[in-house]
């Protein structure tokens, strides 16, 4: 017998089932003249023929028979019409539509679904003539649509969840799989809205559950937006606000959570899911979803207005250089430059600002890695997505409650050059790792590849210069530049501009020295033009047609005419 997870208490007036809870279960006792109650409960369908008794027949036949109702029962006619002429119409279109679909329905079957379809038909046909089906406007967010919880279920969830809470037995819940506690829940719902004389139709009390067991076992309100591929970024700035991006652009979303503790709440499953913790001691925490997106929350007292919650989405389709190509965030020459410099095992920085792409870019170059090479990759959490099989990730961890046991970036780069790497990349340099990252592409660790934050790449040669002192070794600043100059060969200078689009604005090349100076040249730039009618920035990349410095080295690997080509091109 399948464990419940509901055993903490009966429902007051209820009586035991059959096989539904486990441990002890219940459902509505009709009051002694049985007329209300059983009214309730013929308005109202039970979750649990939903989730336990319906078939994908049902669903199929329920989408078919929506749209043909529509077609032959026009909206006036249907609301001047008695209730039992409309039931015997539905009939005759889910006899029709299940003949013509060959599928067929049992008794109980057929009878939610005409009362599925004579309320939800009756319903669009008095209050909105646009077909029921139609899907929403594609250029808002999820957020700003179809997550949007209906005042009848908002109204029944703050009724229902307390209760629910009352009989839940949280260990036995937290060892089902989903699709048992979901029919477990479902079951317990169903009798809870008898219970509480709260009417809700079939897709209501779908959609009801689904919000409560995101509520108990995944990010609450957060779900709908984290499972829309058009966003790419989730801001939640307090409990009453939250902003997501899509294509580029910040959108404000109808997604709120109940109060400041459900944030907390959530801020605190995905934190403590990885062996981390937010708390007042420690209110800032760089965490990782399931999917590798990256998240950072901050909560009171730093952060005044209530909780943060920022979280960078991975995309389920990798973006590639070549995909990069489709979506003109670079010029086909210049994609295949790339490619030859990832495959040449140059060492690459990449440059840009917050959210402009850096992450993305150093994933798609780390395609052209050979899968015989042993990479090794640092970052303070852990979010590339390398497809190479021989690869170790490392994670950087904060201190403990006494403040000991950190370990820095600083501390995994000087370990990984015991670990027999063949390129190490780094997330992000932003301190003292630098020098150790730069020794280690100077000692034979060719083609690794960073990340640093700086507009344009002669600022990225400067912060390196600068994030090397703040390793607390006094070299002289010509020593450092020197050190710079022959560890790195290319940057790569990304941007998210104004019309949401990001582009690759320079590849950079270093050169060598000049004096006391660092040399480079560009091989290419992205030129701005204008803006078309649809705010589009127009522009093009151009090649400087330039003899790349690493010419040499192209030609060793059997790609310098390649190489010639791309650049002539």
């Amino acid at each position: 017998m399948k464990p419940g997870a509901f055993g903490k208490r009966a429902i007051e007036g209820r009586r035991a089932i059959k096989g539904g809870f486990g441990r002890s279960g219940a459902v509505a006792e009709n009051p002694p003249d049985g007329s209300a109650r059983q009214s309730s409960a013929e308005n109202t369908n039970s979750v649990s023929d939903i989730l336990s008794g319906a078939s994908d027949a049902a669903d199929k036949i329920s989408d078919a028979a929506l749209l043909k109702l529509k077609e032959r029962l026009p909206a006036e006619e249907a609301k001047s019409k008695p209730h039992s002429e409309v039931s015997v119409i539905i009939e005759q279109v889910i006899d029709q539509t299940a003949s013509e679909l060959d599928l067929a329905l049992e008794d109980g079957e057929r009878r939610d679904l005409v009362t599925y379809l004579l309320n939800e038909f009756l319903q669009n046909a008095g209050a909105d003539q646009s077909d029921p089906l139609a899907p929403e406007e594609p250029e808002l967010p999820k957020g700003k649509k179809e997550p949007t919880i209906s005042d009848n279920i908002c109204e029944a969830k703050e009724r229902v969840q307390p209760l629910l809470m009352e009989h839940i037995d949280a260990g036995a819940a937290s060892e089902l799989p989903r699709a048992e506690l979901a029919e477990q829940v479902g079951e317990v719902v169903g009798e809870l809205l008898v219970q509480e004389k709260i009417n809700l139709n079939l897709r209501e009390q779908r959609e009801l559950v689904t919000i409560l067991l995101n509520d108990m076992l995944g990010l609450g309100p957060l779900e709908p937006l984290l499972a829309d591929e058009s966003i790419t970024d989730i801001m939640v700035n307090g409990p009453s606000q939250v902003y997501v991006e899509q294509k580029g652009k910040l959108v404000l979303t109808d997604v709120k959570f109940r109060d400041y503790q459900h944030l907390y709440n959530i801020a605190t499953r995905i934190v403590t899911a990885i062996g981390r913790r937010v708390d007042e001691s420690s209110p800032i925490c760089d965490a990782r979803l399931a999917d590798g997106s990256r998240v950072n929350v901050i909560i009171p007292p730093l952060a005044i207005d209530g909780g943060s919650i920022s979280i960078r989405k991975f995309a389920k389709q990798k973006i590639t250089l070549d995909k990069m190509i489709a979506q003109n965030n670079v010029s086909e020459n210049m994609g295949k430059v790339l490619k030859i410099a990832g495959a040449c095992r140059l060492n690459i920085l990449i440059s840009g600002g917050t959210g402009s792409g850096k992450t993305t870019m150093l994933n798609a170059i780390s395609k052209m890695i050979d899968v015989g090479e042993r990479v090794v990759t640092i970052e303070d959490a852990a979010e590339l997505q390398l497809q190479q099989p021989h690869v170790v990730r490392l994670e950087t961890r904060p201190p403990n409650l006494e403040g000991s046991g950190e370990v820095t970036m600083r501390d995994l780069v000087k370990n990984s050059l015991r670990m027999r790497p063949d390129r190490i990349i780094l997330g992000e340099i932003r301190g003292g790792e630098a020098v150790d990252m730069l020794q280690a592409m100077n000692t034979g660790h060719d083609g690794s590849l960073g990340t640093v934050h700086a507009n344009r790449p002669r600022e990225a040669l400067t912060r390196l210069e600068n994030m090397v002192g703040l390793a607390g070794i006094n070299l002289p600043s010509k020593a450092v530049r020197t050190q710079i100059a022959d560890a790195l060969d290319l940057i790569v200078q990304v941007s998210r501009m104004r019309d949401g689009v990001r582009r690759v604005q320079y590849v950079t090349e270093v050169v060598g020295m000049e004096g006391d100076v660092i040399t480079t040249q560009d091989l290419f730039t992205y030129k701005f033009t204008g803006e078309d009618e649809n705010g589009k920035l127009t522009g093009e990349f151009i090649s400087t047609g330039v003899r790349p410095h690493f010419m040499t080295k192209a030609e060793y690997y059997g790609l310098g005419r390649a190489l010639m080509e791309a650049m002539a091109g």
